[in-house]
């Protein structure tokens, strides 16, 4: 939604209050309910860019139109990946993340080929997901569907070129 710094919660009052047992008053909301969400200093900055980021989507058609977007572009990247013979989810079908795909080479001899012609496409920032090894494709909201499509046609181009 924003840079770090900013949270949102979205609280029934009458949930609020109801754990039977003392919270620190961080973590209490009725605390941050009282003081109009100003009990602590806000990183105001970080509030500003997410409210122009809630702008933006809102601008663009809401969040059901940023979850058709964000459809469509893990659904062209995903069936590519399952498609080409050079490349592998680790993820089953129904844990895959619409924001982060993760993906490997079958053959990881083919990698710095690979990461060659990444950088020639102008792709940055896939190599090597923290947990899962391999590449990461972040889609977020921003990202426009066209620059998935670069990601799909150098996957295609190194299967032409590695096949």
């Amino acid at each position: 939604m924003g840079p770090a710094g900013v949270t949102m919660v979205i609280v029934k009052d009458e949930l609020l209050g109801k754990t039977g047992r003392a919270i620190p008053s961080m973590v209490d909301y009725t605390t941050h309910i009282k003081e109009n969400s100003l009990f602590n200093t806000p990183p105001v900055f970080a509030i500003y860019v997410s409210m122009l980021t809630l702008e933006w989507v809102k601008e663009q058609g809401g969040v059901a139109e940023m979850a058709k977007r964000n459809q469509a572009k893990a659904e062209l990247l995903y069936t590519e990946i399952d498609r080409n013979p050079l490349f592998t989810c680790p993820n089953a079908v129904e844990d895959r993340s619409e924001m982060n795909a993760v993906f490997l080479l079958t053959d990881e001899s083919k990698e710095e080929a690979w990461n060659a012609l990444c950088k020639e496409a102008g792709l940055h920032g896939l190599k090597g997901h923290r947990s899962a090894g391999g590449y990461r494709a972040s889609m977020y909201n921003a990202l426009p569907i066209e620059s998935v499509q670069v990601l799909v046609e150098t996957m295609r181009e190194f299967e032409r070129r590695n096949a």
